[in-house]
């Protein structure tokens, strides 16, 4: 599917759910391994500040990993997402529970993910969003594609997205003015 802005923009006014991928997606996708073998990540801040906001004003965030890390877990804690899902590598049930908790349609929901297994919730969302160096074949379906690579602002990026489109970016700009 070629990128559309206006019907990007249009289904973003809908969007009340933004569902996330994390490894490659809210991280470089690299897997950092210390001498003990234990894994840690790295999140750039500006997504983390820009889902935040985007919860203050309304917007709920899920999240679905492929890869089960503590590490992970514990970023999610700090960004208030209760909705995170660790270990799924087949994301199509873990998405639909999430739909019926939040009592939102796909229509309503975007989905922003990388690699091959987020092609099935992308399929299945009304907004279905990647970052700049996904794989050829999600680049394909989406009809949002963020100008940064996955772990450098890419999640901020399709965040403003969203709320632009929404009328909601100032507000979640004024929630840090308080």
């Amino acid at each position: 599917m070629p990128e559309d802005a206006n019907l990007a923009a249009s289904r973003a006014r809908e969007v009340a759910l933004l569902v996330l991928d994390v490894d490659g997606v809210m991280t470089d996708g690299g897997i950092y391994v210390d001498a003990r073998g234990e894994v840690t990540k790295r999140f750039h801040v500006h997504d983390s500040l820009g889902l935040m906001a985007a919860q203050a004003v309304g917007l709920a965030v899920a999240v679905i990993s492929g890869l089960d890390s503590p590490a992970v877990a514990a970023r999610m804690a700090d960004l208030g997402i209760a909705e995170y899902h660790p270990g799924h590598h087949r994301k199509m049930g873990v998405l639909r529970g999430i739909l019926e908790r939040q009592g939102v349609s796909p229509e309503q929901t975007a989905y922003l993910g990388d690699d091959w297994v987020d092609a099935g919730p992308m399929g299945l969302v009304g907004l279905p969003m990647t970052v700049a160096d996904a794989q050829p074949e999600i680049l394909e379906l989406a009809l949002w594609v963020s100008r940064r690579g996955g772990g450098h602002g890419a999640v901020r990026e399709a965040v403003r997205f969203i709320l632009a489109a929404k009328g909601q970016l100032g507000a979640a700009y004024e929630w840090f003015l308080d």
